[in-house]
């Protein structure tokens, strides 16, 4: 198929996939949305020239290629089975979730079964980018799969990279995540310690902003722990929590020692146990875990 003629259906509509969607429908192509809880951005969509779907079996049968932005490996895998019967040979399925790759690679051989191609194409960056259409995407997928959804994916993200085979790009995002988890940790926990030894924040921000140290994600987590900005990173401690365990899953698959890991995982896992699990518990917030767990108001 050409690019011009492709039918693409969207499956996940929330923080990241709205401005996703919403780029995909305004730069050309034909789209179909599906409602889950909340349907402020589906009507959005369809206000801009997308259709809605009634069920992901209807939406199956009238894309070509079906992009699902979801929570994760469980959500993924219902998705699919969903949509599995209005599926047509020759179609391609793009999961852009943070996933386990064991799950990708067990989807992509059942769907190879019936002629339906699969990929992994996670994102990094935030729904600010994801709305401005300036995600960065590593996609795991066949070349010629890749080549074919190349141009779709383009249209909301600026950086695309083709990490290889169907599961290397959401064993790249897992990866990518467990080094800015990390650092949510490192930073939760320096601040902290500064607070202590009686550096205030404002000059522990000083210090490092405009340094070596200072970087993009930085800057997005001091929005709340500085600024007090509740929406400066608007992602989940919980998702952040599932995708440190889905690292370690990964890890142990390949006798890999990771105390880095467990110790980054145990403080979302501290922060979850004690009031973090909220759908508005984003991840900046685990620095008043931290803080709390060690006396500090």
């Amino acid at each position: 198929m050409t690019a011009a003629s492709e039918k693409i259906g969207f499956v996940g509509t929330g923080l990241m996939g709205h401005g996703m969607a919403k780029n995909i429908v305004e730069k050309g192509y034909p789209l179909t949305v599906i409602a889950h809880r909340n349907r402020k951005p589906v009507e959005d969509l369809v206000s801009r020239g997308a259709t809605e779907a009634a069920s992901l079996e209807e939406l199956a049968r009238g894309c070509s290629i079906i992009f699902l932005c979801l929570t994760g490996a469980p959500e993924v895998a219902a998705a699919v089975a969903a949509l599995k019967p209005g599926l047509a040979k020759g179609s391609v399925i793009v999961d852009c979730s943070t996933s386990d790759p064991t799950v990708t690679l067990r989807l992509a051989a059942e769907l190879a079964e019936i002629g339906v191609d699969f990929a992994d194409a996670p994102l990094s960056r935030t729904p600010k980018e994801a709305w401005a259409g300036t995600l960065d995407c590593m996609v795991g997928a066949e070349d010629a799969v890749f080549s074919r959804i190349e141009p779709v994916i383009a249209t909301w993200a600026a950086k695309i990279v083709h990490i290889g085979a169907i599961g290397d790009g959401h064993k790249m995002k897992l990866l990518n995540n467990f080094l800015s988890l990390g650092y949510a940790a490192l930073y939760s926990e320096a601040l902290a310690m500064s607070r202590k030894v009686g550096i205030p924040v404002a000059k522990f921000d000083k210090v490092i902003r405009g340094g070596r140290m200072d970087c993009g994600f930085y800057q997005t987590f001091m929005g709340y722990a500085l600024e007090g900005n509740r929406e400066a990173h608007k992602f989940s401690l919980s998702n952040a929590y599932k995708d440190m365990r889905y690292v370690e899953s990964m890890a142990n698959a390949v006798t890999l020692a990771t105390p880095m890991t467990s110790a980054v995982k145990n403080s979302f896992a501290s922060a979850m146990a004690t009031g973090g699990d909220g759908p508005e518990d984003y991840v900046p917030h685990l620095s008043d875990f931290v803080a709390r767990a060690n006396g500090l108001k």
